[in-house]
């Protein structure tokens, strides 16, 4: 067990002084250069000292907060005052604590993953580019705050920089201790206390940031700072790392432990699946934080960089690989992340990215969507059939992403629950699959579905019943058509709400239900936005009804706070008797995109949130399923089995293609590519010359194999 024990002042003031000197003399900070003037240093020291002084009040003032008072915080039943004053009566204890190595417990059972399979093939060489399309350019390269959740996120932090440690993708077993096994990334071991809910980890000292600079302990400390800050404007991280951590300690450079408020299963993914942020590159960090890190590439762990060259702004993005990497030769990561570019061009339509494709252009494409692999590009095509273009056809096993509709339900008329369950009966998802997806997709029965004992195991989406449907609007006063067969209030009210999407691959879909809804006396006005503008459209909470989805982690039970509590859909949900708040006001940059807010919901989200227990976590994930079904703000879309990938021969990739937990061919990064080959097939095109074609099936992880 750990000592506990007051925290030392001096061992505080000694880390100051240190990370002082990264500050103020730092990279991001040091002596003016030829351009910069005299005015401008002076200001930036400012601004280096200002922050340095902000970081170290909110080191004294940041306390240890159980869950249930950080909840009622954020309920406004108790206020920040109130906090400040029980912290100083000594209720609580520092959020941010300085040890040493002697306090680290000596009976720890170390872990590193070193017995787990490699990832990726030997036969993976280094080289060559990789072309690939954006539908829209990003608005922002910051890591965190407004506009930051965009398509483009997984190339700057998801999928490329370094977590601590990462699930392995194919060996999914469970350890005697309750989590899933992990292989390491920054980290080289780590170990956990189930009893004081404690994980321990070190640091690889070989660990380093993009422009050089080493990866430590100060730099995870900084960014529990920097994620508790309002300056980010992303509320969801203020209170994912306020609720979910109590405390983060230092130890030495490369050694620091996380204690969680529970043990909950699989406790090790909330320290290793953590991504720390440069302190040197944040020098100047402070209020104006949004606008002046907007298009600041910030250093990564990961392989890959954007120089500032490479970012032709509404054009293209490319990112280059370091010949350098830190991790490049370690097991795990060394057969991955093998093209040395990737050049994403802005083709914001899906037929224009299509032709470029068939010309070479682009690398892959994907087939998913049937037009393309029945039609566009058969089996049959000449491209296929004569061997330039492999197609093929991969299922994962992971929870699925939540394709459906997501109803603002803080919108007139769409705060009405027969209007909203109205809707669920009104949409015709089972006629898209069938004739648009050809039967190849299945209906999504719930919100988390893939989560294995975790998912409800008898729910079922409301199928389509016009019946049904006008049952619920006429409860809801609407009860007469119009003349152009659209049901009316006897306010005059037209039951009409627009949907809309980025997604427009899909658009068809979208009009399929249009047409299919208006047979229950419900019109669909059709929105289809590029994918940068629809996120913000809905983060923004101007949405009627949006049909999007979230691309959910492989992670071992679904998250609902972030999408179903009510302190994501307003900023003061309730009065303080219980009763909604008339004064309320919807809340932006939330992912509860239909505004639901719920008191019981809400009971049962935060005892799921805090229960350390798998049954009884399952039960409350039934319920709460069971009130999001009856709350009708999300209608159950489609479920996609498998990825459908079609790309030149010269793209190459292991022999099972891809691993078990892959959520895109490019997600884990094996594939690499053969320029001798691209030379001989861009040759042999030419000249007439054909190959075997390639139209493979890997259903080594099909679920109903």
């Amino acid at each position: 067990m750990p000592r506990r024990h007051a925290v030392d002042p001096h061992r505080i003031m000694r880390w100051f002084f240190i990370v002082g000197m990264v500050i103020l003399l730092g990279a991001c900070g040091g002596a003016d250069t030829p351009g910069d003037r005299a005015a401008q240093a002076t200001e930036r020291k400012q601004r280096q000292t200002d922050m340095l002084a902000h970081m170290q009040a909110h080191f004294d003032t940041m306390y240890s907060l159980p869950p249930e008072v950080v909840e009622a915080l954020e309920r406004g039943e108790i206020s920040q005052t109130d906090i400040d004053q029980r912290s100083a009566s000594g209720e609580f204890q520092k959020f941010f604590r300085f040890e040493t190595l002697a306090d680290v417990p000596v009976d720890l059972i170390w872990e590193d993953g070193g017995d787990l399979p490699d990832i990726g093939s030997p036969k993976a060489t280094k080289g060559g580019t990789l072309y690939l399309s954006l539908r829209d350019f990003p608005r922002t390269l910051r890591l965190f705050g407004p506009d930051s959740n965009g398509s483009f996120r997984p190339w700057i932090l998801d999928d490329t920089r370094m977590q601590f440690g990462r699930r392995h993708p194919n060996d999914t077993s469970i350890d005697e201790n309750g989590n899933f096994r992990y292989f390491p990334g920054i980290a080289e071991a780590w170990a956990a206390d189930r009893a004081t809910r404690t994980v321990y980890v070190k640091i690889n000292p070989a660990a380093r940031f993009s422009d050089g600079v080493p990866v430590t302990t100060d730099d995870i400390v900084f960014s529990f700072y920097f994620w508790h800050q309002a300056w980010i404007q992303a509320p969801w991280s203020n209170n994912y790392f306020r609720r979910n951590f109590v405390n983060i300690t230092r130890y030495d450079e490369h050694t620091f432990s996380l204690t969680l408020p529970e043990a909950k299963p699989n406790m090790l993914s909330r320290a290793l699946e953590l991504e720390p942020l440069p302190l040197h590159f944040f020098t100047e960090f402070g209020e104006d934080y949004v606008q002046r890190y907007q298009w600041k590439f910030v250093p990564t762990t990961g392989p890959y960089v954007l120089e500032p060259e490479n970012l032709k702004k509404g054009r293209s993005i490319t990112l280059t690989r370091l010949d350098d990497w830190w991790a490049k030769d370690l097991k795990f990561w060394r057969n991955r992340f093998n093209v040395d570019r990737v050049h994403m061009s802005v083709i914001r339509d899906t037929a224009k990215s299509f032709e470029a494709f068939r010309k070479g252009e682009l690398s892959m494409f994907s087939v998913t969507l049937p037009e393309y692999f029945y039609e566009k590009l058969p089996a049959t095509d000449p491209l296929v059939a004569n061997g330039y273009v492999d197609r093929v056809v991969f299922y994962n096993d992971i929870p699925r992403p939540t394709y459906g509709l997501w109803i603002n339900s803080g919108q007139p008329l769409l705060d009405n629950q027969d209007i909203r369950v109205g809707i669920n009966y009104a949409t015709n998802w089972d006629k898209v699959i069938k004739e648009y997806f050809r039967g190849d997709y299945t209906r999504m029965r719930t919100t988390a579905d893939g989560y294995g004992e975790f998912s409800h195991p008898t729910l079922k989406a409301r199928a389509f019943d016009v019946e049904a449907a006008l049952g619920h609007f006429a409860r809801a006063g609407f009860n007469e058509r119009g003349p152009d067969g659209v049901l009316v209030n006897k306010a005059g009210d037209r039951l009409s709400f627009t949907l809309s999407t980025g997604y427009e691959s899909l658009k068809d879909t979208l009009t399929i239900l249009r047409e299919e809804a208006l047979n229950a006396g419900l019109e669909f006005r059709l929105e289809v936005l590029d994918g940068t503008a629809s996120w913000k459209k809905v983060q923004e909470k101007q949405h009627d009804i949006h049909f999007s989805a979230f691309n959910v982690s492989p992670e071992m039970y679904p998250r609902y706070w972030e999408t179903d509590h009510s302190v994501n859909a307003y900023d003061v949900p309730w009065l303080a008797d219980g009763s909604p708040n008339p004064q309320r006001k919807l809340k932006a940059q939330t992912n509860n995109l239909q505004s639901i807010a719920n008191a019981a919901l809400d009971e049962r989200i935060e005892a799921y949130r805090g229960s350390d227990d798998v049954s009884e976590m399952q039960q409350l994930a039934f319920e709460i399923e069971e009130i999001l079904y009856e709350d009708g703000s999300f209608v159950p879309g489609f479920v996609v089995p498998f990825m459908r990938i079609a790309y030149w021969r010269w793209v190459r990739w292991p022999e099972d293609f891809n691993v078990k937990l892959a959520t895109s061919p490019i997600k884990y990064h094996l594939l690499w590519i053969d320029d001798e080959v691209r030379e001989k097939t861009l040759k042999a095109r030419k000249s007439g010359e054909t190959f075997p074609a390639v139209d493979a099936i890997f259903d080594r992880y099909r679920a109903d194999r």
